[in-house]
């Protein structure tokens, strides 16, 4: 094989992912699967060849002529649709979360390595430009040694809202979505990374719905009210986790706040420390305070990064830097997070094997 052949499950996050899976001179996406057929029609206008479009996962994921697939459906079907795939042998690319549980997404990690496909999450932060830089200079050492990590993302009025045929849509604001989950998940996996995967002891969160009940605090207009209705999950979630050695992280995520969009991740070494936006440095040099401010050359994109590595890994048989597996141990945190939210207790994580 010299050129892998994609299709994309779900074209909301599938349409960044499907132009750079598709624009990798090994790359080729072949089919689209999505319930609104206008949606597929647009996205393939951007590809560079015609593809097939399917309104049911089952038969994209059977077809013969398909060797991967990108998963980018709605948090409660990442399970359903990759099962599908990896037991046709395909191999798989889901975007975050893993699931909407630990226990459905631990059962697609068991199968997908028990059948031996490629199986990885894409992850816009981790490979993005900033955290790619970071992590190199975590590997070289340069910060010393990390004990902790502050990472946040707020949208002042950020709530997702659909419109007309887009229902599915509605399950990220039922039970099993909610903002930690969209959002969230990304900041807490990137500068979980960047600590170097430590293993989990407990965890310990807040999380409720603020705005979203009231119908405030949407993306745009405010939906009709039998969509307000259906409101079953966090618009704002806060969590605490500490790791072996006593290295911990502190984790926000707000669908709406009063305050400014942000998305930032800091980084606490003993002989230098790091946030990601503005890409920043702090250290000590001769005695004196100094704060560095390094221009990363955009050599790619995070999705074309993404692309990349995935391919790599089908072809050229590269270990693959973020695995399915790492997606359930992220998975169990947040899902740790959320649980102790509810229970006003913290969880223990240190028990439970990966």
């Amino acid at each position: 094989m010299d050129e892998v052949k994609i299709a994309i499950v779900g074209m909301g996050i599938g349409k960044p992912n499907a132009i750079a899976l598709d624009a990798n001179q090994r790359g080729r996406v072949v089919a689209l699967c999505d319930l609104d057929e206008n949606r597929m029609a647009e996205l393939a206008k951007n590809l560079k060849s015609p593809v097939k479009t399917y309104t049911d996962y089952k038969s994209v994921c059977q077809a013969t002529d398909v060797d991967a697939i990108f998963v980018g459906t709605p948090n409660q079907w990442h399970v359903p649709v990759g099962l599908e795939a990896v037991r046709h042998g395909k191999h798989i690319l889901v975007t975050k979360p893993l699931a909407d549980s630990e226990v459905a997404a631990r059962r697609l990690v068991d199968e997908a390595e028990e059948i031996g496909v490629v199986n990885m999450m894409s992850l816009g932060h981790r490979f993005g430009d900033s955290c790619q830089h970071l992590g190199q200079l975590v590997k070289d050492g340069y910060f010393g040694d990390l004990y902790y990590a502050k990472a946040r993302s707020f949208r002042r009025n950020g709530i997702p809202i659909w419109r007309g045929k887009d229902q599915l849509r509605l399950n990220f604001i039922q039970s099993g979505g909610g903002a930690f989950r969209d959002m969230g998940v990304h900041v807490l996996d990137a500068s979980w990374w960047l600590l170097g995967t430590p293993k989990p002891i407990y965890a310990l969160g807040a999380a409720g719905a603020k705005f979203g009940p009231r119908g405030l605090g949407y993306n745009g207009s405010t939906p009709n009210p039998e969509i307000v209705e259906q409101f079953n999950t966090d618009d704002y979630g806060t969590g605490f986790i500490v790791f072996e050695g006593g290295v911990s992280i502190q984790i926000e995520s707000f669908w709406a706040a009063h305050r400014p969009n942000e998305v930032q991740i800091e980084i606490f070494g003993t002989e230098a420390g790091a946030k990601t936006n503005p890409l920043t440095i702090y250290r000590n040099s001769g005695g004196q305070p100094e704060d560095l401010t390094p221009e990363v050359e955009k050599q790619t994109l995070s999705f074309e990064r993404v692309a990349e590595h995935f391919i790599s890994c089908i072809l050229d048989g590269k270990t693959c830097q973020a695995p399915l597996q790492q997606g359930l141990e992220v998975q169990r945190m947040m899902e740790a997070i959320l649980n102790s939210a509810e229970t006003r207790q913290p969880i223990d994580l240190s028990n439970q094997d990966v």
